[in-house]
């Protein structure tokens, strides 16, 4: 089978049935799937959520805006969907009302994209999610991975209501579940208000860099770039939270924060990444209900082509 999007010109991009960029829809399950390299797919689940739910409204909504999606990356002077077979492997399961089953699921759901050797791109869902599929990495790989993450928040906080995973805890997790190495760790965009100094303690603590949005606009954009650091063989997993843009720019999440990313700044700072072993990313916290003209959802489908350009 041809592992291309439909022409826009044969079915134009308001027309056709959804999938992501408009390619072909696969499971995992099917025969034809072996034939991939990379997989898209979707975690529709908001039981992770503090604040405004929605975001399991994400991957059907970020498919319908992907229909504008095109292929061909201008800087970098190559066809995505040229280069790689990739394939709209559908949703996750999910449990709406149970976040434990939910987080098996996904790490279920993962571990089998690893098994056939599948690259992936996910569509959330809560930051939450995004725990698991660093688990099923983890077991995997054997070994502890590299972490960009993209957020107005730090997502090193504690136990909510007596909940240890939510949205604000996966880097905790990560971190003491040592699934990832947290001086090989990377935050971009962080800004307050925070709710006590304390908040700081974890990251500290642990050397973690961090990048806020005075980091980021002090000096010029391209001086903030050569900041960046370089991820060689290291195992890297890139982590994007919508919040850490302003929210002119993506109004629609749960928990939105003033004074973050741009989207052009976004794209550039993704753009000059460099990372030699990105084994799979996402994008988290897309809640549709609360965004407005699909900006949030354009900005979901822009990070997911920037994910996939940057894999090697």
């Amino acid at each position: 089978m041809e592992f291309k999007p439909l022409s826009g010109r044969e079915f134009p991009r308001y027309s056709a049935i959804k999938t992501f960029f408009r390619l072909p829809h696969l499971l995992p399950s099917d025969p034809e799937f072996a034939q991939a390299d990379i997989a898209l797919f979707g975690i529709p689940f908001d039981g992770g959520v503090s604040y405004r739910p929605g975001t399991r409204f994400a991957p059907s909504r970020v498919r319908e805006a992907s229909s504008l999606g095109r292929g061909f990356h201008l800087d970098r002077g190559q066809n995505v969907f040229a280069k790689w077979k990739v394939v709209d492997a559908g949703d996750c399961p999910t449990v709406p009302i149970e976040a434990t089953q939910t987080y098996a699921q996904i790490e279920k759901y993962v571990a089998n994209l690893l098994t056939q050797n599948k690259k992936f791109v996910a569509c959330g869902g809560d930051h939450s999610v995004t725990l698991p599929i660093l688990r099923a990495l983890h077991k995997k790989l054997g070994r502890k991975l590299a972490l960009v993450h993209f957020d107005a928040h730090l997502d090193t906080y504690p136990a909510a209501w007596g909940i240890e995973v939510h949205h604000g805890s996966f880097a905790r997790h990560a971190i003491e579940e040592g699934l990832v190495d947290p001086k090989q760790m990377v935050q971009i965009g962080i800004r307050g208000p925070f709710a006590g100094a304390d908040d700081l303690d974890f990251v500290k603590k642990h050397r973690i860099r961090v990048f806020t949005i005075d980091d980021v606009r002090e000096g010029t954009l391209a001086d903030f770039l050569k900041k960046l650091p370089v991820f060689g063989e290291i195992p890297t997993y890139l982590s994007f939270d919508v919040d850490g843009l302003d929210p002119v720019y993506a109004p629609g999440t749960g928990t939105p924060v003033i004074g973050g990313l741009t989207s052009y700044e976004a794209q550039r700072i993704l753009r000059a990444l460099q990372i030699q072993n990105l084994v799979g990313g996402d994008v988290v916290e897309i809640s549709p209900p609360y965004d407005h003209a699909d900006l949030t959802s354009l900005v979901g489908v822009d990070v997911m082509f920037e994910i996939l350009s940057l894999f090697r």
